[in-house]
């Protein structure tokens, strides 16, 4: 039986986290077992999962299969992206220079700012009363 390649990787944006697997094909993506245009439905999301892939040309030579966890689906689609960039990196370290340009290897660090007591939300503060 021939053992196919799977290239893993992990990517993460604020509180979502994707695993991704690349393998050889044609250029499918799944995501959480549903095709990829109807789990983001929305085209700049589309454009973002896609971005590291046309960057490095390998749009149509592999196939991508996607578990995504937590928070919403501009989240989700910035963590799709960041584990597609580094399986592709996985596969190819040729492909670091072209991802490190656009930035597809960085992980965006910015998270939700936590509620603090005395107040309605992170910054917000409820309405001075004078008397």
């Amino acid at each position: 039986m021939a053992q196919t390649t799977e290239y893993l990787g992990t990517g993460r944006r604020k509180s979502a986290v994707a695993r991704v697997r690349l393998a050889p094909g044609s250029g499918k993506i799944t995501i959480n077992g549903r095709p990829f245009e109807s789990y983001f439905a929305i085209e700049a999301q589309r454009t973002m999962v896609l971005q590291p892939l046309t960057r490095t040309e390998t749009t149509a030579k592999f196939d991508v299969r996607v578990n995504v966890r937590g928070g919403g689906l501009t989240g989700q689609a910035g963590a799709v992206r960041h584990g597609i960039a580094r399986a592709l990196l996985a596969s190819d370290a040729n492909f670091r220079s072209a991802l490190r340009s656009e930035g597809l290897l960085t992980r965006d660090p910015r998270m939700r700012e936590r509620k603090k007591y005395g107040q309605p939300g992170a910054r917000k503060r409820f309405q001075y009363s004078k008397r």
